[in-house]
């Protein structure tokens, strides 16, 4: 009788891990990692062959897709500029728009490659969160109704980061979790997700130069124990909070000990085996940390530093003790991720633009998309990566690619393209 409990328990568990892997519930896929579920992903393909659908999007836009279901979701303007509105997006697997929903008026991107709608919309199922750098946070159901939305500068005050907000709002804990870094006053909130009721907020501000407060990144979501745990970088500083109070457990710090001014952080971290690998310097350094702990964890928690290897914009992907980045300029490295030893770096063949997307892993394959239009696909392997596909788009890329159910999707400024078989 134990056993065929086991057993149905077992079944039950691998269930539930399928149909997760079958969706892509936030920004850096399922497991926050850049990870994609195995599958028989599109390897040799043009800008015209193998293009399942192309839909043109309504307005500007850099957030990459969610899937849950049936359901493709993004954030983007409708319309244009100043006259704009923030707005939500929901297609289906051919392409159709089923629906879309506005919001209010957008703040236009600053930067030629910026947005109002940068950060990407967060899932848990039943309900879908959106955030916009006007400082509207939404939520609404799968179809489009709106359940409730606030304006976090209205209540909290107004956004002072230079350039365009790119932080994505995560879940936590029955809360949608949004880090604020900036000049001024810094903080943390946690919203009810059913009602859009404050649960929490805690200041997070730390006495550095100029600039350092304003971060771009996107808080990780773990478990230490018994206990979730947010993991945020910024203000040269690496933390972990309780997502239940929004309490500081740990931080970790020793990432600016000259005081220099100017390194704002745009990269999040990426974690795997326990351990963040944290980008800073403006892309000159990278850090693996030992997440966990309580109190000033800086001396214990350091486990190595690299200098010369690192990036700005884009965030590293880690698998199977590997971490795995780009830099602005298309330099790719591969490290050990406990050590943080060096098993290969290389040059990416030059091509119009810089890379402010994200890497995709699938299995040995890396899936990465450049500023100007052109889209790589990789073969990882002990020695280095060679290009299996090179293609350009008429289009230009900041989110990163999807990697689900066997096809891609790829969102550019203009358009949202669906690759497959």
């Amino acid at each position: 009788m134990m056993k065929r409990t086991l057993t149905a328990i077992t079944a039950l568990i691998l269930v539930a891990l399928t149909a997760h892997a079958q969706n892509w519930p936030q920004w850096r896929g399922p497991n926050g990692d850049g990870v994609a579920a195995p599958g028989k992903y599109p390897v040799k393909f043009s800008a015209t062959d193998d293009i399942l659908w192309k839909v043109q999007l309504p307005g500007k836009g850099g957030s990459t897709p969610i899937v849950w279901k049936d359901r493709i979701l993004l954030t983007s303007g409708i319309g244009e500029g100043g006259g704009g509105e923030d707005g939500v997006l929901c297609f289906d697997w051919a392409g159709k728009l089923i629906w879309q929903v506005k919001l209010g008026k957008q703040s236009p991107g600053k930067h030629r490659r910026g947005s109002g709608s940068c950060p990407s919309v967060v899932t848990d199922g039943e309900r879908l969160f959106a955030y916009f750098k006007s400082g509207t946070l939404a939520a609404l159901d799968l179809d489009g109704k709106v359940l409730w939305k606030t304006n976090l500068q209205n209540s909290y005050g107004p956004n002072s980061l230079w350039w365009d907000l790119g932080t994505s709002p995560v879940l936590a804990d029955g809360n949608v979790v949004v880090a604020v870094m900036h000049e001024g006053n810094s903080y943390m909130v946690a919203l009810s997700q059913a009602t859009g009721k404050e649960s929490w907020k805690i200041d997070r501000n730390y006495p550095v130069e100029k600039e350092n407060h304003q971060s771009y990144t996107t808080p990780l979501v773990t478990r230490e124990g018994n206990r979730t745990t947010l993991v945020v970088w910024g203000a040269d500083h690496l933390t972990g909070h309780s997502a239940a109070t929004g309490e500081t457990t740990w931080q970790c710090g020793g990432f600016n000990p000259g005081h220099k001014a100017f390194w704002r952080t745009i990269a999040s971290p990426v974690m795997s085996q326990g351990i963040a690998v944290v980008p800073y310097g403006r892309g000159e350094y990278l850090a693996g940390v030992k997440v966990g702990g309580s109190g000033d964890i800086t001396k214990a928690a350091r486990l190595w530093e690299k200098k010369g290897a690192g990036t700005d914009a884009s965030t590293p992907v880690a698998s199977e003790g590997k971490v795995y980045l780009v830099n602005f300029k298309g330099k790719a490295w591969c490290l050990d991720i406990q050590t943080g030893k060096e098993i290969w770096q290389t040059e990416i063949p030059r091509a119009e633009g810089v890379f402010y997307s994200s890497p995709t892993l699938a299995g040995n394959k890396m899936y990465l998309a450049r500023e100007g239009g052109t889209f790589y696909v990789f073969e990882v392997n002990e020695t280095g990566m060679q290009i299996l596909n090179q293609t350009k788009f008429d289009d230009h890329f900041v989110a990163t690619p999807v990697l689900l159910r066997d096809r891609i999707l790829l969102r550019g400024e203009k358009n949202l393209y669906c690759i497959g078989k």
